[in-house]
């Protein structure tokens, strides 16, 4: 039975900001009858993942992004691979049967095939299935690597987290309270420096918009220093973080957003204090802490169903809203993971 695959697709490489005319809704015609032997999974796609990190594979690819797995960059015209969860329709792998929830490498369409690679058969926990997408997905794993085995944080140490109401930025947050850790966190809104102080708590919040000199800012939230910085942003941001940073410091890089638009020059911290406060700064990606995930989940799942922990989503419904979702990251428009819902389950 051949029916018709929407999906989102860019016109042209994305160099610079993206806007909403850089992308198109394509169709094509698949059957959703797996041939023997082939190993195919067919996947209706239900959720699917909105992350900032995507841009970079639709740029101009240099050389060197050329080398590295995670920036493979994206052509015009194909399908965007995304992570999401979805239900299996057909199937010839043995792994998967039809009527498995999945999660994992799906596409920015309405059906995925795929072989099963990066792709896990989703057991029910009792949670909608967008969690898995967001807090109990790679967005989770990131804020408890990050936070926990790059920063390795102790109780009652000092911690900023930048974007700090975005998808793993909130969670960071949450994880140091939990920790009991003093937590500051900047955002880009009165509203959601509200919420980092009044749902998620938070002990201090600000909004970076509203501050000229980012320096004496987090002087006053952090008259002792800084002890551990989760940076999401970069440029000035972490300028000014490591400027406030204690000895022995520890810098988790997750993301730099403030450059993957801005092709000027761009602000970097002072090395010397790097050098004389001896800090510690990594850069990582969720997937080279795969085998902390049935240690997160457990705690994450935990923290949720006691309360401890709250979930942040940001749901825009049906795939035509993906390229309004995209670009809305970049104008600071979410509050928590940003997901698409394609389908009903």
């Amino acid at each position: 039975m051949e029916v018709t695959n929407k999906y989102i697709a860019i016109k042209a490489q994305v160099d610079g900001a993206p806007h909403e005319s850089d992308f198109e809704v394509k169709t094509e015609s698949i059957c959703l009858v797996v041939k023997p032997g082939s190993k195919d999974i067919i996947i209706k796609n239900l959720y699917v993942s909105i992350d900032p990190y995507q841009l970079n594979r639709m740029k101009t690819i240099s050389a060197s992004q050329k080398s590295s797995e995670f920036a493979v960059g994206i052509a015009p015209g194909e399908v965007i691979d995304a992570y999401g969860v979805g239900k299996v329709i057909a199937s010839d792998n043995p792994e998967f049967e039809k009527g498995d929830y999945v999660v994992g490498l799906i596409s920015w369409g309405d059906y995925s095939i795929s072989q099963g690679m990066i792709l896990n058969k989703l057991e029910p926990m009792g949670f909608p299935l967008s969690y898995h997408v967001g807090i109990l997905g790679l967005s989770g794993l990131t804020a408890y690597a990050g936070f926990f085995e790059i920063c390795k944080p102790k109780k009652g140490e000092k911690v900023f987290v930048s974007t700090a109401s975005g998808s793993v930025g909130n969670l960071v947050g949450q994880y140091a309270k939990q920790l009991g850790c003093y937590v500051v966190g900047c955002a880009g809104s009165p509203k959601k420096v509200k919420l980092l102080k009044e749902k998620l708590g938070f002990d201090e919040a600000f909004n970076y918009k509203e501050e000229t000199d980012l320096n004496s800012t987090l002087q006053k939230y952090f008259p002792d220093g800084i002890d551990v910085y989760f940076d999401n942003v970069g440029g000035e941001m972490l300028e000014a973080a490591v400027s406030n940073m204690n000895l022995h410091g520890r810098v988790a890089v997750c993301g730099v957003i403030s450059e993957y638009t801005n092709t000027e020059k761009r602000a970097a911290p002072d090395m010397l204090n790097v050098i004389y406060k001896r800090i510690t700064m990594q850069g990582f990606l969720a997937g080279d802490y795969m085998r902390l995930f049935p240690e997160f989940l457990s705690t994450t799942i935990d923290h949720i169903r006691t309360g401890k922990m709250h979930v942040l989503e940001d749901l825009s419904i049906g795939l035509e809203s993906v390229p309004s979702a995209f670009v809305g990251l970049y104008s600071g428009y979410n509050v928590g993971k940003k997901i698409v819902k394609v389908a009903d389950e």
